[in-house]
């Protein structure tokens, strides 16, 4: 590759060197610090595989135990940062809310001690203690509520699905919600991911660190496809009318939601973990409505572009098993930046290790040598209306 070629979105080139996660595109494989998606949905927890992406390696029990307890005492967020969310507009959305948030963390723990562990691992506490706190004292803010405050005996996922409806869940449901935290928690260089090792190369804080992934994270081409996913089935209706509704797509070109992957040219392997996790929340609570919908779509999809590695991805089934736990869809995204900041600190974290600021290069294709021309004399857009 010529040193002055343009890729556009840098796609396949390495801007990093991690131990953190492994994808095989080909093969459907991910991997959290060598082990298996499949194994650490099946035998794991999220606050077990954060510890893992973190800091490399599968905690203690004594270790996880001080973790999970330090997370429980951190959770509540400062009473300045409740006011300050109490003025945001009801109609914004939580990703925005939880970016503005985020940000507002590093007012008070802004000291940036980088080279000191114990900063470093109050910081990955505070941020997955407090995020999911944020997130659900926004949901209830701007429904006029004050936000509930966190169960301490509840785990990470049952505490903060507590916050959401002040009731506690049952076990399937906060160990099917746990799971989808890990299957999100991290996924090798995505732009969210690109983004915190972008911010944190400056050497800035970790708030703003995290932050900035929100703020990418937000995008409809990143996190917020499993929103899309949901009204495209709300909006299909009905079996019957998959195959029209995805030829009529396909003449206007236009994307076919919760499909496809940059990586991935097989079914996401997490996709099919959340399709599990959905047929068991049906066997319990009754299947939902639009869950044949998906299959049907699932089927056409794969059978007309199965052979150009077109298949369903982590959103197509993540909105599904969201809906049947009650969260409303709006909400989906912020809980994909809960399990992503895992991630993002562990990327964080591995970036201060071997620290250079991120200053890629450009192709320039303006002018050159062009006059200066005095304002008097220039033609602006308003006469060229005329």
């Amino acid at each position: 590759m010529n040193a002055c070629e343009y890729i556009p979105g840098l796609e396949n080139i390495p801007a990093a060197k991690s131990s953190i996660s492994f994808v095989d595109g080909q093969d459907g494989i991910l991997e959290y610090r060598g082990i298996s998606i499949q194994e650490l949905a099946n035998k794991s927890s999220f606050l077990e595989c954060a510890y893992l992406l973190i800091w490399d390696q599968l905690p203690t029990q004594s270790q996880l135990e001080a973790f999970e307890s330090e997370i429980r005492y951190h959770r509540r967020v400062k009473y300045r940062i409740r006011d300050m969310m109490k003025c945001f507009p009801e109609t914004g959305h939580p990703m925005d809310a939880l970016q503005t948030s985020a940000a507002a963390l590093g007012l008070f723990y802004a000291r940036r001690a980088l080279d000191d562990p114990e900063y470093i691992r109050q910081a990955v506490v505070r941020l997955l203690a407090k995020i999911p706190t944020m997130v659900a004292a926004f949901h209830q803010m701007r429904r006029g509520n004050d936000p509930v405050q966190p169960h301490d005996k509840l785990d990470y996922g049952a505490n903060f699905l507590y916050m959401l409806t002040e009731r506690k869940p049952n076990a399937l449901a906060a160990k099917v919600f746990d799971v989808c935290l890990t299957l999100h928690a991290e996924h090798t260089m995505n732009a969210s991911t690109f983004s915190a090792m972008v911010t944190a190369s400056t050497l800035t804080d970790p708030y703003a660190v995290i932050a900035s992934a929100v703020g990418t994270l937000a995008g409809p081409l990143h996190g917020g496809a499993n929103e899309e996913v949901l009204v495209m089935l709300e909006e299909i209706g009905s079996v019957e009318k998959v195959s029209p509704y995805i030829e009529k797509r396909v003449a206007n070109k236009e994307k076919i939601m919760g499909f496809g992957h940059r990586v991935y040219k097989v079914k996401d392997p997490r996709a099919t973990i959340l399709q599990g996790l959905a047929e068991q929340l049906f066997e319990e609570t009754g299947r939902d409505e639009y869950y044949e919908i998906a299959l049907e779509l699932e089927r056409v999809v794969e059978e007309k572009f199965g052979q150009k590695g077109i298949y369903a991805n982590v959103d197509f089934y993540s909105g599904l098993v969201y809906r049947k736990l009650g969260i409303p869809t709006d909400l989906f995204t912020p809980i994909f930046a809960i399990a992503r900041v895992a991630g993002w600190l562990a990327h964080w974290k591995e970036q201060l290790a071997v620290n250079r600021i991120f200053r890629p290069t450009q192709v320039y294709v303006g002018s050159h040598n062009m006059p200066y021309i005095p304002i008097e004399k220039r033609v602006g857009a308003e006469n060229n209306e005329h």
